[in-house]
């Protein structure tokens, strides 16, 4: 069993490796190894996006949240997954009509409200993607440890080595292709795993389900909303497909489709955890449903199902690790092509590092989710005509203080506030997650009416 499994983990990183290889275009240069310009049409960005924002995260937190909290909480997880495509849906063909040839987010704060607020503006985005991608291989090792006996450090250096070769040589490209094929194997292998495990558990009854109040699953529901959304619309990578889009037309149709099939992939695996839970099976401590219901199911279903962890980590590692370096390049005036692809392979040795440790990072990830919902409002708020760099800047400064401003009410200390900011236990609350949200909006308002109209 050991060489079967090694052996189909390594058969799809080759694969993977050959797609990405292949996708280079020949005579690309910086523009197009970043941002593959107005070349995708609809459907294969709807697959891009639907790829490059699961990841190995999907087996742990639909399915706990399901499991513990209930459909409610788990139905505001689905949405807040799927939430930043629609914004993108919603707002890209204007940031298009703005800059038509830009490149990042960073360019994007940059032409609204200076050079100031978009270094601020990429620090935040490189900090949630650094976080976001030493999380993805984390899990990666972990779950290769817990479904099998292969070393889980050595699936983490391969998937980063297999997607470091592709995403360095064919740029943006080589991520797009690789993903409308991992997108395609992801939802078969996630049907057939849940379709299989589902049958070996035992009888399910109501007994057992989540009896959490409705007040409760709400506020988590709405914690997830705004957290993951707010993170998201940081992601450098989805930023780099609203210009890699043919037109309008097709990122909108793309990003409607990545956001419908987002929905459905989150919903169904958050509800084997519900199903898992409402079965009376062992969840483990700390709980993770989705693994523990597959310890009732045959032996054979671990090599799908790992297939499935390295092709979710491996889509959404492949368009961190570009997206980061694209982010460089638009930060670094004068960078040649092949220091960009330099660049691409030394981001990745202090994320390894980080990630064979095998610590949690989910504190970080939520700190970094805080920090996002502070400044999302301020910069969309951009596309807005009476919006002032001062407004901006007051509305980013006004969420840092409403993140803090519940706990020190509460605790009554600046200290105690700052601590409640922090996700003391892991554990999101929504306190913080909407006082960042409620307070930069109402500033960036204020100041953007009382000032002058900004010049276009």
């Amino acid at each position: 069993m050991f060489y079967t499994t090694a052996a189909a983990l390594a058969v799809a990183l080759i694969l993977f490796t050959w797609l990405g290889v292949r996708a280079r275009l020949a005579d690309g240069g910086l523009d197009d190894f970043v941002t593959a310009r107005n070349s995708q049409g609809a459907t294969a960005l709807g697959l891009s996006f639907l790829a490059s924002g699961m990841g190995g995260w999907i087996l742990f937190a639909p399915p706990e949240v399901g499991a513990l909290v209930g459909p409610l909480a788990l139905a505001g997880y689905a949405v807040g997954a799927a939430l930043p495509f629609i914004v993108f849906a919603a707002c890209g063909p204007a940031i298009r009509r703005l800059l038509p040839r830009g490149r990042s987010i960073g360019e994007f704060a940059q032409a609204c409200y200076g050079n100031a607020v978009r270094r601020y503006v990429s620090v935040i985005s490189v900090l949630y993607m650094l976080c976001f991608l030493t999380a993805e291989l984390t899990a990666i090792g972990a779950i290769t440890s817990l479904l099998s006996t292969i070393n889980g450090n050595l699936v983490v250096v391969g998937i980063a080595i297999a997607t470091l070769i592709y995403t360095a040589w064919g740029g943006l490209r080589a991520s797009l292709i690789t993903d409308q094929w991992q997108a395609f194997l992801l939802i078969a292998l996630l049907v057939m795993v849940g379709v299989v495990a589902t049958q070996r558990l035992p009888e399910i009854s109501i007994e057992h389900a989540a009896n959490t109040p409705v007040g409760s699953a709400l506020s988590v529901a709405l914690t997830l909303v705004i957290a993951v959304t707010a993170a998201n619309l940081f992601h450098q990578g989805y930023w780099q497909r609203l210009w890699s889009a043919r037109d309008a037309s097709a990122l909108q149709r793309g990003a409607f489709l990545g956001g419908i099939i987002t929905i459905a992939a989150v919903a169904l695996v958050g509800s084997l955890g519900i199903a898992a839970a409402m079965s009376g099976t062992d969840l483990g401590s700390p709980p993770i449903p989705f693994f523990a219901m597959l310890a009732g199911a045959p032996a054979w279903l671990t090599i799908p199902a790992l297939v499935l962890a390295l092709t979710l980590v491996a889509s959404s590692v492949d368009t961190l690790q570009n997206a980061l370096a694209s982010l460089a390049v638009t930060e670094k005036a004068g960078m040649s092509l092949t220091s960009a692809r330099w660049l691409t392979v030394l981001l990745m040795i202090p994320v390894v590092l980080v990630a064979l440790q095998g610590i949690s990072v989910l504190r970080l990830f939520l700190i970094a989710d805080l920090l996002c919902a502070t400044a999302v409002i301020p910069v969309l708020m951009g596309l807005w005509q009476r919006m002032s760099t001062i407004a901006a800047v007051g509305g980013g400064l006004a969420g840092l203080l409403g993140a803090i401003l519940p706990g020190w009410i509460s605790a009554g200390s600046l200290s105690a506030g700052l601590h409640a900011a922090s996700f003391p236990g892991a554990i999101p609350t929504l306190a913080p997650f909407l006082g960042a949200l409620v307070c930069s909006a109402v500033v960036s308002v204020l100041l953007a009416l009382v000032a002058s109209r900004r010049p276009s």
